[in-house]
């Protein structure tokens, strides 16, 4: 929805890369739907930064139209929120050229993301993964965001938006709002289940390591009975613990409950007991979530109604910050 002077703008955005990962949900996904109550909420799809990392074009359509399909079933309500795909919404990409040249290169060379992505796609480090920085400050700046949700590993993203509009505002005025980036206290940070020590990611070479909000029950419950552990075959959370620290973690996410009640519930029993628990509340979790995703996508018309819509409100509200944009630095329109 179009934001109002009443609540605050929050503005997040998940790249549709692959399918979401429970790790997706739990970190920022699940915090998105129970944001819409208190603040006007924008999201997107960001298309545009997926393409950074080669794609295979039908497989990418898919991705798209599964992780909006997907995120809607999670809860996010088109009546309170404004959901739209980043690449339909023209302003983004030429907001991030402007902010490109008000961007040093120095700063984003400094980015760890960069980095880590080159390190990774070593055979492709385009520009677009150099500056797709700017991209991002443009996402949030387009619609004057009050608040951004994010990971720790995107704080210094949040870092970078908030100096490129401060540098544009001390030289033409006050056009942009300077966001403020936040962690969100619901938000768990869930690791590989295979390699703790590691984020969970879509892009886990082990299987194994990522569960999938569309995976079967099947599927997640082998995964978390093959979830590494360790020889002390105690539940608690303790420095080196890594995979049973994670294990709790995601346990006490979906059911709501403290570490020490987690320790409390399985004193005594074995790593089996304690992983077929955890494995058994992600089901549950993500069970209604899978039953609305499979209605969702056999829909076609009702989610190109839905982001069409949103698209249409997305460039109406992000052209005004543009068009102020582009006045200031002396654009003729």
């Amino acid at each position: 929805m179009e934001q109002t002077e009443k609540k605050q703008v929050v503005f997040s955005a998940i790249q549709p890369s692959g399918t979401i990962t429970l790790g997706n949900y739990l970190g920022a996904i699940r915090n998105w739907v129970k944001m819409q109550e208190e603040y006007s909420c924008i999201y997107a799809l960001a298309d545009l930064h997926t393409i950074t990392v080669r794609q295979n074009p039908a497989q990418m359509r898919k991705n798209i139209i599964d992780a909006y399909a997907s995120i809607l079933a999670c809860g996010i309500d088109v009546e309170k929120s404004l959901f739209f795909i980043q690449s339909h919404v023209h302003t983004h990409a030429e907001l991030a050229w402007i902010l490109n040249c008000y961007t040093q290169f120095g700063e984003l060379s400094r980015m760890t993301q960069f980095k880590d992505k080159s390190k990774k796609h070593a055979d492709n480090i385009n520009a677009g993964l150099f500056t797709y920085p700017s991209l991002m400050a443009g996402d949030i700046l387009l619609y004057q965001a009050d608040k951004v949700p994010v990971g720790a590993d995107q704080k210094q993203h949040i870092e970078l938006t908030c100096d490129i509009a401060k540098r544009f505002n001390g030289l033409y005025g006050e056009v942009f709002k300077i966001p403020e980036g936040f962690i969100p206290k619901n938000g768990a940070r869930v690791m590989s289940l295979q390699n703790p020590l590691n984020k969970m990611s879509k892009s886990d070479e082990n299987v194994n390591g990522c569960v999938h909000l569309l995976d079967s029950p099947e599927v997640i419950m082998k995964k978390f009975k093959r979830a590494v552990t360790d020889s002390d075959a105690c539940v608690r959370y303790a420095e080196g613990k890594d995979g049973v620290n994670n294990l709790m973690t995601i346990y006490g996410a979906v059911t709501g409950k403290s570490f020490e009640e987690i320790e409390n519930e399985f004193a005594g029993k074995g790593y089996g007991d304690f992983k077929t628990a955890v494995g058994e509340a992600v089901v549950e979790e993500l069970r209604p979530i899978r039953e609305r995703y499979e209605r969702l996508v056999k829909d076609k018309a009702y989610l190109e109604d839905c982001y069409h819509k949103a698209d249409e409100i997305a460039l109406k509200i992000s052209s005004r910050t543009l068009g102020k944009v582009m006045k200031k630095v002396g654009f003729v329109r």
